[in-house]
């Protein structure tokens, strides 16, 4: 029997496909704290930025905004919900390229991939969430479209884009994750990125299984900051120029199509 009907109920969707209106705002009678849902969710992202998700609770939250948990319940549902309205309000510091055809999109998908990442390692939970939730609020909509845009321009073919998408914001998923996780671990040590950096790399200087690697590390330089910077930048041009080589390669192709090239073709 599926999850969800096993207490009886569909499973669940998202809070933003719930056809459910949102609850209006009580009067200050009703409420005094004068509370709404956009007040609330404005807590929940400081609140999970400053303590993280595992500390995260909707008891928590009603503390810190001095109400009672039932308060909170009266604009959203379940922690889940509040959760999503959250990830989609942090979508909304993103900042969007205008919507130019004649830019680059080269320019916009560099500055697209740098906001995400910020995103990222700004707010670590989010990573935590993503995939758990759909992620389909207008803030997050906004983004992919934009995204999608900018992608479109590269001029790949209908059937390439998503995977081009993929591609490009996974790469930076996985990238602002491990960079957030990073400065988690050094919060959590006391230290500074390149205080920690320069303990981890003492414990494993010296050691054989590690030599190859730490010569490499060691031909980068400069700080931990300016080492991911440059790893960000180097891995992203590789993405670029990915798309550009596979949108030439089918240009090549469907022309040697039109020309009768290629096996069994009439050229020569």
């Amino acid at each position: 029997m599926a999850s969800g009907s096993r207490a009886g109920r569909p499973a669940r969707t998202s809070v933003w496909l719930d056809d459910r209106p949102e609850p209006r705002r009580r009067t200050a009678a009703e409420q005094p704290s004068g509370l709404d849902r956009e007040r609330i969710t404005a807590a929940a992202v400081r609140l999970l930025d400053a303590e993280g998700l595992e500390r995260f609770s909707m008891r928590r939250l009603a503390a810190e905004l001095g109400v009672t948990a039932m308060s909170v319940y009266w604009y959203v549902d379940t922690k889940d919900d509040l959760l999503e309205l959250a990830m989609d309000s942090v979508f909304g510091e993103v900042d969007l390229p205008a919507e130019d055809p004649d830019a680059d999109w080269r320019d916009q998908a560099r500055h697209l991939a740098g906001e995400y990442r910020r995103l990222l390692v700004g707010h670590p939970w989010v990573s935590s969430i993503l995939g758990r939730y759909l992620n389909v609020g207008p803030r997050a909509t906004r983004f992919a479209d934009a995204a999608r845009r900018v992608v479109e321009r590269a001029g790949l073919p209908r059937d390439r884009i998503a995977g081009a998408l993929a591609a490009l914001f996974q790469f930076v998923y996985g990238f602002g994750t491990i960079e957030a996780n990073w400065n988690s671990r050094c919060r959590e040590a006391g230290l500074g990125p390149d205080e920690f950096y320069g303990l981890v790399f003492g414990k494993v200087r010296g050691r054989a299984e590690y030599a190859e690697a730490l010569e490499l590390v060691g031909e980068r330089g400069g700080t931990v900051d300016e080492m991911r910077q440059r790893d960000f930048d180097t891995a992203l041009e590789c993405l670029i120029a990915g798309m550009e080589r596979m949108r030439d390669g089918d240009r090549e192709a469907g022309g040697d199509r039109e020309r009768g090239a290629g096996p069994g073709g009439g050229a020569p």
